[in-house]
């Protein structure tokens, strides 16, 4: 058993205003928490991981082939691999939450060393 505390970790920033730290996981899949800070934006993108989360605190626009849906505390989401998303905070507090992807996401871009 692996336990992981994000009071451990030390996030970093993926995106202005964005910040992901890779926390707990396996080889099927893998935890990682974010803070979206007011204003900010996940660009669009995809990755070939189903994406399935969930949100604690704010509220997260989330736009997918021309949708938008809000999710907001205590909503999860799933997004399939391959699909195009991004993501804003319109919001006047930061969105928090955990992701998790599956397969696992090994060395992102983002994660510092």
């Amino acid at each position: 058993m692996e336990r992981v505390s994000l009071d451990d970790l030390e996030p970093a920033e993926a995106a202005e205003g964005v910040h992901l730290a890779l926390m707990a996981g396996t080889e099927s899949m893998n935890v990682q928490h974010f803070e979206i800070e007011p204003g900010a934006t996940v660009d669009e993108h995809s990755h070939p991981h189903d994406q399935t989360g969930y949100i604690t605190q704010g509220e997260l626009a989330f736009l997918t082939e021309g949708d938008e849906i809000v999710c907001g505390p205590g909503d999860s989401y799933a997004i399939p691999g391959d699909q195009t998303h991004a993501a804003e905070n319109r919001g006047d507090e930061p969105v928090r939450g955990v992701d998790i992807f599956s397969p696992p996401r090994e060395n992102p871009s983002w994660q510092t060393e």
